[in-house]
């Protein structure tokens, strides 16, 4: 009889095919915003806490320490100002602080942001619970104009060590100043991280003073002085964008922090990476909760689409139920007709909602990476995935009570009778 059952819910889905492909759809659309919603939330949330492991101070002009956050270590924004050379050697002789590395940003390359650092970088950043970079091919730059790849620019722009690439000034995508008379080198491409360190062309110090050897005020001086003079020339950087710190000992935390803060030479903010982030969170709490609610009662309205084509249709079906119950069908069996119907639609709604949701991922995860730095895994439903799609699903099923609870009592004579 169950097989009985499921042909009969196949073959009367089938018969209402446009009705019934266009409400799953409709649920489908829906699961697949909600599950698209949540899994943003949870990706983002962890591609960010993943970013930066290991650094216990980032130092960086004063500004809001959120905006310090996202500029320094997600690439994301404008810098506000810059730090002197001679601040950030003064600060880091501090006996509490064991490592640092400074960075510099301000030029792109084919949308792909610049930064120029030192060799410390390769050597203390450290990601995803104190994971540290590595090379999948060459070495750390040596000389002025080398460039390290993230493994994103490289796959993405098809470079290969050795090859030479061109740094333009700015950090859009169109740039009308580029510094072609000072060509760089690719030397090292490092392997894929899964934070914004894949989409980053890295540079010393020495190679970003050089290319702005001849420049004034973001403009260039009209001196054209050449890759190997500017080679020749002292390259010490007059400025910095940001630079990350850490210290001895957990505990010298705030007192370092404080040193920053209060200190006299210029306005400097040192930030907790980790407290940046809560605050960042916390900052997008409210329209985080605000999407979830808006996809849940895209979800809502979904299932009640779903029910209202189930109680419309039991007008027209009132024959076909008749008929059904002169040839021995029980009234249970009616009921449970409906409830598989119900059932169906919602299973093939969430089946199709998942479909749609990979698909989705597929085409925008790359666009994400590129124009936001955010990584976004594509990976096997979740737990809390997986329990959205069941609570959906039993709702679902809770809602077929209704229809089904009405084609029970719908008695063979009201099906039999005309109504005129």
């Amino acid at each position: 009889m169950n097989l009985t059952i499921l042909n009969l819910t196949l073959k009367s889905i089938y018969n209402r095919k446009f009705t019934a492909i266009i409400t799953i759809f409709s649920i489908a659309i829906s699961v697949s915003l909600l599950l698209g919603v949540e899994k943003i939330r949870t990706e983002t949330r962890l591609s960010f806490a993943n970013t930066i492991s290991g650094t216990d101070l980032i130092v960086g002009a004063r500004s809001g320490s959120i905006q310090l956050l996202l500029y320094s270590v997600f690439r994301i924004g404008q810098v506000t100002n810059n730090i002197s050379w001679n601040s950030y050697q003064k600060i880091i002789e501090h006996p509490k602080i064991k490592w640092s590395f400074p960075i510099s940003l301000g030029d792109s390359h084919k949308g792909f942001r610049v930064m120029g650092t030192t060799q410390d970088y390769f050597e203390h950043y450290q990601y995803s619970r104190h994971k540290t970079l590595k090379f999948s091919k060459g070495n750390p730059f040596v000389n002025v104009y080398d460039t390290v790849l993230g493994s994103d620019v490289a796959k993405k722009l098809n470079y290969k060590l050795g090859q030479s690439i061109v740094i333009a000034h700015g950090s859009g995508e169109v740039n009308l100043h580029k510094h072609d008379d000072k060509p760089f080198k690719v030397v090292g491409i490092l392997k894929p991280t899964g934070t914004p360190v894949d989409q980053t062309i890295h540079i010393s110090l020495s190679g970003m003073e050089a290319i702005h050897i001849d420049w004034q005020q973001g403009m260039p001086t009209g001196l054209n002085i050449s890759a190997q003079k500017a080679e020749k020339m002292d390259l010490q950087p007059k400025a910095i964008t940001a630079f990350m710190v850490g210290l001895t000992s957990k505990s010298s935390i705030f007192q370092v922090q404080r040193m920053v803060n209060v200190y006299s030479q210029e306005p400097l903010l040192a930030i907790m990476p980790g407290v940046a982030l809560q605050e960042f969170w916390s900052l997008m709490g409210m329209a985080d909760q605000a999407l979830w609610i808006i996809s849940v009662f895209v979800v809502v309205t979904g299932l009640l689409g779903m029910l209202t084509v189930l109680l419309t249709s039991l007008n027209e079906r009132r024959r076909e139920i008749a008929i059904l119950r002169s040839m021995g069908a029980r009234p249970w069996q009616i009921f449970l007709l409906l409830m598989s119907e119900s059932l169906g639609f919602v299973l093939l709604g969430c089946l199709l909602g998942v479909i749609l949701l990979y698909m989705l991922l597929i085409i925008f995860q790359p666009l994400l990476e590129h124009h936001l730095g955010l990584y976004i895994g594509i990976s096997s439903l979740s737990n809390s995935e997986i329990f959205i799609l069941s609570l959906i699903t039993g709702v679902g099923f809770v809602m077929g009570i209704i229809p089904g609870f009405r084609a029970y009592k719908t008695s063979l004579m009201d099906g039999l009778t005309l109504h005129i």
